[in-house]
């Protein structure tokens, strides 16, 4: 197997064409065509589909593309793993999550694992749920967290727990005393809510059509710290996952509210990394760190009656 042949082709794919790719790589287009066909001949079997203006691999081309990711994983892990036996206390870590994970209990938790490894440099990414998944599954992120369960077997979910959709508010709102909302009555409410796009929305989305009525967002955002200013300034109400605003409700800042819909209390937060990926030294570490406050976080936040 041709090194420099396997890594032109992962570029190639990744940037979308060999031009893109050689301008990538600071190399002449011709070279990664040249070295994708020596593969191609080495294998008896074409790896890139013909014809096409973009690089789309054939199935002989995924598999072998999904033996050379695992052989760069492998190889990282075994870095790693020596690093570790020379209790050498660094590395890197690129995690990704959805904006929504970025409340003040996450941060808060990736800062104090930073203080305790400050030689370990921290890459942290957010994104849409199919953006984070498509990061893990390309080994762009070591690990992610997601509003959902995937169902997709490139991906392994690590951890899970159920985290429905709430609806978030200031003590001093007149909904923060219902033990439960409608969506019916979410609508007579200024909502600051996720674009369209955001699993948030589809999810509300398929509440929606359940009742009926359909939800006006006051104020639209993909920033979850828009969100929890509009909840603290009594602009507007938020509805989101309680691991969103965990600090919050624990101070007593905010409050949440189940919404009375199933297609909401079913919905969940998962761990996850790339199928066959083997994690070692600080990606595990901080993995496993995540992993323990995920059981915490999956704890309901009690109000006091």
């Amino acid at each position: 197997m041709s090194e420099a042949g396997m890594r032109y082709l992962l570029e190639a794919l990744n940037a979308g064409s060999m031009r893109a790719a050689g301008d990538r790589l600071n190399v002449a287009p011709s070279s990664i065509s040249r070295q994708i066909a020596q593969l191609e001949s080495q294998y008896g079997l074409a790896l890139i589909e013909k014809g096409r203006r973009g690089v789309r691999l054939t199935h002989a081309g995924e598999i072998v593309i999904a033996h050379y990711r695992n052989q760069l994983a492998d190889r990282e892990a075994l870095r790693s793993k020596l690093e570790e036996l020379r209790s050498v206390r660094t590395g890197h870590v690129t995690a990704a999550i959805g904006e929504g994970f970025a409340g003040k209990s996450f941060t808060g938790l990736v800062s104090q694992f930073s203080e305790q490894n400050p030689q370990i440099r921290l890459d942290i990414l957010t994104g849409s749920t199919q953006e984070i998944l498509r990061m893990i599954a390309d080994d762009e992120a070591h690990f992610g967290l997601v509003f959902s369960t995937p169902n997709d077997m490139k991906i392994h979910v690590r951890a899970v727990i159920a985290q429905p959709l709430m609806a978030i508010m200031r003590p001093d709102h007149p909904f923060a005393q219902k033990s439960t909302v409608t969506i019916a009555e979410l609508a007579t409410a200024p909502l600051c809510l996720p674009p369209a796009s955001f699993r948030i929305r589809q999810i509300l989305g398929t509440a929606e059509a359940n009742s009926k009525v359909y939800l006006q967002p006051l104020i639209t955002s993909n920033s979850i710290h828009v969100m929890q200013d509009a909840v603290r300034a009594g602009t507007a109400l938020a509805i989101l996952p309680q691991i969103s605003v965990w600090s919050e409700l624990i101070e007593g800042t905010m409050v949440s509210v189940p919404i009375s819909d199933d297609s909401i209390e079913e919905t969940t937060t998962s761990l996850v990394l790339r199928s066959g990926r083997q994690l070692e030294g600080a990606p595990l570490r901080l993995l496993k760190r995540i992993e323990a406050q995920l059981r915490q976080w999956n704890k309901p936040v009690r109000r006091e009656s």
